[in-house]
């Protein structure tokens, strides 16, 4: 169908001007379905909000707030206030759930289910990019190499280069075993079976000695057994290896050695038999089982194993038993003889990872190699990358597991700085975390390059330097746990100071520098420390005082205070790893104050104290003591149901019925801490052993946390509070903490101060880690390492009090520590 238009016809608009059809390339007011941009906005650009109504996750209370896009907004509010639920656990889960929808059920069974975050209207939202700050995988093969695609990139530039040439990428993969290998196959061909030899090789990078892990373990025999026992006497100080269970079936009905001889009257085959045997069938009492030599058993079930992984008792054995050191073979390197001696201008791939990164990439733009220019190119840009977000210190050997919270962010980071998206959702946890001020300005400037290319970008932070570069500002609160959970405030960062609000009251805090300082009471003596980048490094650090030690990122203030501080008696290090725990552990259980509550309730009702563990016998038997029942639905979410026969309490319905001080188990671990030390404190159910404990979580600010809440719901600053409240209760003279202002908000940061001058006060010596200007300025002494990161760090730039590193202004700290204070 088609209609005519007669170019006579009057125009019926007034004062119509030029006709349009004759060249609309000249109207300023052509039809706006011609060019939208004219007359009225397209509707596609009315998409300029992230709408949230109605979140309820954890402790959010129908919140509701709308998020610029293409702008950079920061999320405030004390820990605990509900940033994290807001933030990664509503806005950037229910993204990354819908874009898993998007694929195939099948790909969607190998990705981890999500749940519909509780929340009633999530709109324009778009893709989110978690970078968050969960330590990278303790995996022993894993690297910062490995980790950021450097190592492959590396890989294939050998393979191509390098002379001599000894094969594919996988011959300097130290993942990679060589292996070979061959035999007959048969198929069928034209209605025929074939029969045909066939054999294989794969050249692989992997030293064989150590597996590709740099080092070997040795395990010391005398903490595998007592050699004057037998089997039965109980022999084996390995834990789990008891002889009433399958262990003892096995070795008893094996027929190797007698279990009723003294180990050290076993002959040299029973010895071995005992140690090193390989696996082999047995039959015990009509039933098929396996015998393996007692090492190495132990090698696939704990030494494999990432240490922090395992169980208190079981990490204690494996450092007792086993001692690490660099594999002979492959000097540390991890890579077989063949993968080092191929080299390119003289650089083998096991000198470039060891390199620092700022070095591999001056190096690697030095290659002049048009068959590989893309590859080069590439490279260098991920390489300047590390140097550009303050991490060109590394090297790409570095384990990541050895990377702080903070570097594991930056890591991650990494792989995005370059890239072209836009209309993307960057979210980010503190980016601020473990960097010195002069750091913190670099960062800044990252999180606005990413915003101005047209990404919204999302931050949940603390520091005040962060905080003001926004261009809208979320305040979260009023307190934490159940008193937080709605929004205080959302506006610009001047309205956030005018607002009232905790964080709009302290944003402008300014510690002041200590009038006096506490005198040392002895001293802590470090001689020619060289760990990592330290460089034969001399200091005393004083007892019985607050000392802080600051540097930049990379200076080596952890090498420096972890590499030469003797772990041992009197001292007692908290370092920033993560916590580990299921979630059926909780505070009570993690600090140790389950144990005196159950006792105290089974003294007082007769009873056994199992009975008050919801792990153990006092368990609903309907969902195991879980409090809910979990429905697993393949590649959709699983579903969690609250128990209907315990109501979610846990324990079974004869256990509630005891009581100590008129309340159930289930209403004791329901019970916030502060009302907790109260309830323990005093009255009939006063129970000092629990007391002491709650005293020093409510001295960590942690009053308002459920002692019975999961460990699985608590944010990174929780966590940290809570470790440092378990280790205060150690007998120690000198506590060595590693940035313990980490998640911790400003107000709180006043408060922790107050519980570092306590322990000082009460005659321990406290050694901080830290980069907040608030803990230097409240110092007794600082030792300030630089004078920058890497090789160009490791030495003692300043040692004194705050004052006269502010007087002097001699280093990048006490120009920052200057300013911050005012001076």
């Amino acid at each position: 169908m088609s209609t005519t238009t007669s170019t006579d016809a009057p125009d019926p608009r007034p004062d119509a001007g030029p006709d349009p059809r004759q060249d609309p390339r000249q109207d300023p007011r052509q039809d706006p379905r011609q060019d939208p941009r004219q007359d009225r906005a397209h509707v596609a650009d009315s998409h300029d909000l992230i709408r949230v109504h109605g979140a309820r996750e954890n402790n959010l209370k129908d919140v509701g707030i709308e998020i610029p896009k293409r702008r950079l907004t920061v999320f405030t509010g004390v820990s605990g206030s509900g940033k994290t639920s807001l933030v990664f656990n509503t806005i950037a889960a229910e993204s990354q759930r819908m874009i898993n929808e998007t694929y195939s059920t099948f790909v969607q069974g190998f990705m981890p289910a999500q749940a519909r975050p509780d929340v009633d209207v999530l709109e324009g939202l778009t893709t989110a990019i978690i970078v968050d700050q969960q330590r990278m995988g303790a995996d022993p093969r894993s690297t910062v190499g490995t980790a950021t695609d450097a190592h492959a990139m590396l890989r294939i530039l050998f393979s191509r280069l390098g002379r001599p040439h000894i094969g594919s990428p996988q011959a300097f993969s130290f993942n990679v075993a060589s292996i070979s290998g061959g035999g007959a196959v048969k198929y069928e061909r034209g209605g025929k079976t074939v029969k045909e030899r066939r054999s294989f090789t794969i050249t692989g990078g992997m030293c064989p000695r150590c597996e590709g892990r740099g080092t070997v373990s040795d395990i010391d025999l005398a903490e595998l057994y007592d050699e004057d026992k037998s089997l039965n006497e109980g022999a084996l100080k390995i834990p789990g290896y008891s002889m009433d269970g399958w262990y003892g079936r096995i070795f008893r009905g094996c027929g190797y050695f007698d279990p009723d001889k003294p180990i050290r009257k076993y002959t040299k085959k029973e010895l071995d038999d005992l140690l090193h045997r390989e696996p082999t069938k047995i039959k015990v009492d009509g039933i098929n089982l396996t015998y393996e030599g007692l090492i190495p058993r132990i090698q696939k079930s704990m030494l494999s194993k990432d240490v922090d992984s395992l169980q208190p008792h079981v990490r204690a054995f494996v450092t007792r038993a086993t001692t690490f050191t660099v594999c002979p073979d492959c000097g540390g390197t991890r890579l077989t003889e063949a993968a080092r001696s191929s080299k390119i201008d003289g650089i083998s791939i096991a000198d470039a990872c060891a390199m620092q990164i700022s070095d591999l990439a001056a190096w690697v733009r030095g290659l002049d190699e048009p068959s590989v220019a893309p590859l080069l190119g590439k490279l260098a840009h991920t390489l300047d990358s590390f140097v550009e977000i303050g991490l060109g210190y590394l090297s790409l050997e570095r384990p990541s597991g050895t990377l702080s919270g903070g570097e594991a962010q930056r890591v991650k980071m990494i792989r995005h700085l370059g890239s072209s998206l836009t209309d993307v959702t960057y979210v980010f946890d503190e980016p601020t975390i473990g960097l010195h001020p002069h750091d913190i300005q670099r960062m800044n400037g990252l999180l606005l390059r990413l915003r101005d290319k047209g990404n919204t970008v999302l931050v949940v932070e603390h520091k005040p330097e962060a905080i003001a570069i926004a261009d809208h500002v979320v305040d979260l609160g009023p307190g934490a746990g159940t008193n937080g959970g709605t929004v205080c405030f959302e506006g610009t960062v001047e309205g956030l100071r005018a607002s009232g609000t905790v964080t709009g009251r302290h944003l402008d805090d300014r510690a002041a520098l200590k009038k006096t300082v506490r005198e040392p009471t002895g001293k802590l003596e470090i001689r020619g420390a060289s760990t990592h980048n330290l460089q034969e490094v001399d200091v005393d650090i004083p007892l019985g005082v607050l000392t802080v030690v600051t540097g930049v990122a990379g200076s080596g203030k952890s090498s420096l205070v972890h590499g030469s501080i003797p772990a041992g008696a009197g001292v007692v290090a908290i370092d920033q790893g993560a916590i580990r725990g299921s979630r059926r552990s909780n505070p009570a259980t993690y600090t140790g104050l389950l144990d005196p509550i159950r006792k105290a309730f089974a003294k007082e009702n007769g009873v056994k104290p199992a009975l008050f563990s919801a792990n153990s016998e006092g368990a609903c038997p309907a969902c195991n003591g879980a409090g809910v029942v979990y429905t697993d639905l393949a590649m959709m979410a699983g579903v969690a149901v609250t128990c209907e026969e315990c109501e979610g309490k846990r324990f079974q319905e004869a256990v509630l019925d005891y009581r100590l001080g008129g309340r159930d188990i289930a209403e004791v671990l329901a019970m916030p801490v502060a009302e907790a030390e109260e309830f323990f404190g005093a009255g009939e159910a006063r129970l000092p052993a629990a007391h002491k404990i709650l005293r020093r979580l409510a001295d960590v600010g942690l009053g308002y946390l459920g002692i019975g809440q999961p460990l699985t719901t608590l944010s990174g600053g929780e966590r940290q509070r809570l470790k440092l409240a378990t280790h205060m209760g150690e007998d120690g003279g000198v506590y060595v903490l590693d940035e313990p202002t980490a998640g911790l908000h400003l107000a709180d940061v006043e408060q922790l101060l107050g519980l570092l001058d306590r322990l000082v006060d009460a005659g321990k010596s406290v050694i901080v880690i830290e980069h907040h200007q608030a803990v230097m300025a409240h110092a007794d002494w600082i030792i300030d390492l630089g004078p920058g990161a890497g090789h160009d760090g490791g030495r003692i730039v300043f040692e004194g009090t705050p004052s006269d590193l502010v007087a002097a202004r001699s280093t990048l700290t006490g120009e920052h520590l200057a300013a911050y204070v005012g001076a």
